[in-house]
């Protein structure tokens, strides 16, 4: 596959040129290094499709957990509790989790509510998500998981992969793909959301 298109929001790219230039070409190795063709294996049901052969996301997936867990890339997860204070909230947000449920009590919180979220693939600060599902999952990516890593102070830069439209023609529909995303990042402003992103799209 190949990096087809590349869009840097808040230096996202930049950063990761003067940065991590060798991890930036680890991604890059992980994306040529997979056949997309390999994958043509999904058989639609749909009536506009149907019995065409589609990419699969499932077995994508798998083949983009595989190229990055040979290289290291690790999941991670970040948990929290949840306070509807703001002024608790700021003070919680880079305090270890360990903590944050004692501090909360300890100022009026009765039951702080646990929660956390994971990223599929991070190394050195940088946090990669392979993103092959709905327009759904990417929205929270961008605007929710890639924020939440960032303000925790688990990573400085979000990467979000993501098929490009002339791939997703190629997929079950409701497939998110780069340019309608890219789209939705860019109408929201320049400093929306305040965490510096890369975003690449990807095809065979």
């Amino acid at each position: 596959m190949k990096i087809s298109q590349k869009y840097s929001h808040l230096n996202g790219e930049e950063y990761l040129i003067v940065h991590h230039k060798k991890l930036y070409k680890e991604i890059k190795e992980v994306i040529t290094s997979i056949d997309a063709g390999k994958f043509k294996t999904k058989i639609s049901k749909e009536k506009t499709m149907k019995g065409t052969n589609l990419y699969s996301p499932v077995d994508l997936n798998k083949e983009f957990d595989r190229e990055f867990q040979k290289r290291n890339w690790k999941e991670s997860r970040y948990s929290y509790y949840i306070t509807l204070d703001r002024g608790l909230m700021e003070k919680t947000i880079t305090m270890p989790v360990s903590d944050q449920k004692k501090f909360l009590i300890e100022n009026g919180e009765k039951e702080p509510i646990y929660s956390y979220n994971q990223t599929d693939f991070v190394k050195d600060k940088l946090a990669v998500e392979v993103q092959f599902g709905k327009y759904a999952f990417v929205a929270y990516d961008l605007f929710v998981k890639h924020m939440l890593f960032y303000s925790g102070g688990v990573i400085n830069l979000g990467i979000e992969i993501l098929p490009t439209r002339k791939m997703q023609a190629q997929m079950s529909s409701g497939v998110a793909y780069y340019e309608g995303e890219v789209y939705n990042v860019m109408r929201q402003g320049r400093n929306s959301p305040p965490v510096p992103l890369l975003i690449l799209g990807i095809e065979p």
